[in-house]
């Protein structure tokens, strides 16, 4: 009866998600498509943390995926599933590549790296003029679903879907446990049979093939990419923020934080356009000081207490 009352629960909320743009108008559409994307940010951010390894190059593949979903539908005429699922493993590619070198790196060198090869990846993108229509970007003819607010708000449902499903599974499957393991030893890992290096790399692709996804949708959304829009901090520093709000190593603390700072932060950048960066930034501090386990993790240990 438990499993079936709490199977309940998510399928209302998907189904109350999915009926909002019935009710609401265009701008509340819009702000539910950037929850729905910091959130999905937020989720790929969390599964990493779950072994253990702090990235800051959120925004280096959600950038990449962005780039190369345009580029694949503007210079070689792909539509736009297409482009979204090659961009997609184009970005998973580069990690898969990548994370031979990098994940031989642990805590703060680790994070510096992931940091550093997202600025990489955008001077990259900023100086192609040729190909990448550099500073200024590059356009789509057309947005698609023609813009209509009710398809794109389903279009960016769906991707987050997509990602929560993912998050679940790291969590249900086997690789929970080994993600775990490597968290809390990894000496005591290697010595019970776990290949802490197969484990990560699995992860740091999926996360960055998730990332890629996530930009790809982004940029077929909108309609154009810049390097300053793709690969802006927001896209590293507020998923972070809200994954550590909600509360870390879990798939309901980065959807609780997405819903309130993600439409705190809608707020925010009207309000302080310049300085809702260092909002974000005292919120982690706060969060890490008093409640580190965040607002999912104070929840689940009240609901420990009274069953206890």
């Amino acid at each position: 009866m438990k499993k079936i009352t709490s199977g309940i629960f998510p399928i209302s909320l998907v189904l109350l998600a999915a009926s909002l743009p019935l009710f609401l108008g265009a701008y509340p559409q819009a702000v539910a498509r950037s929850v729905f994307t910091y959130m999905a940010l937020a989720l790929t951010w969390d599964i990493l943390l779950r072994s253990g390894q702090v990235s800051f190059g959120i925004v280096g593949f959600y950038g990449l995926g962005s780039y190369a979903a345009i580029l694949l539908a503007v210079r070689a005429g792909m539509p736009p599933a297409v482009a979204i699922i090659a961009a997609s493993l184009f970005a998973a590619l580069i990690a898969f590549a990548l994370g031979f070198l990098v994940l031989r790196l642990r805590a703060m060198y680790f994070s510096i790296t992931t940091l550093a090869l997202a600025e990489i990846f955008k001077v990259i993108i900023h100086n192609w003029n040729s190909f990448t229509g550099g500073p200024e970007g590059i356009v789509l003819p057309q947005v698609v679903f023609n813009g209509d607010s009710r398809a794109l708000y389903w279009l960016s449902l769906g991707m987050v879907l997509v990602v929560v499903a993912v998050s679940v599974f790291f969590e249900k499957s086997r690789l929970h446990y080994s993600l775990t393991a490597i968290r809390n030893n990894e000496i005591a890992a290697r010595t019970s049979g776990v290949d802490i290096f197969a484990n990560l790399l699995i992860t740091f692709t999926v996360t960055s093939l998730l990332q890629g996804l996530i930009g790809g949708v982004q940029v077929f959304s909108y309609g154009f990419a810049m390097p300053d829009s793709a690969f802006d901090g927001n896209y590293t520093l507020l998923p972070l923020a809200i994954a550590l709000l909600g509360g870390i190593h879990s798939t309901w603390g980065p959807i609780i934080g997405a819903i309130l700072l993600g439409v705190a932060s809608e707020y925010l950048k009207l309000k302080i356009p310049y300085g809702h960066l260092l909002v974000y930034g005292l919120i982690i501090i706060l969060v890490i000081l008093f409640i580190p386990n965040g607002i999912y993790g104070l929840v689940r240990k009240g609901r420990s207490k009274r069953n206890g």
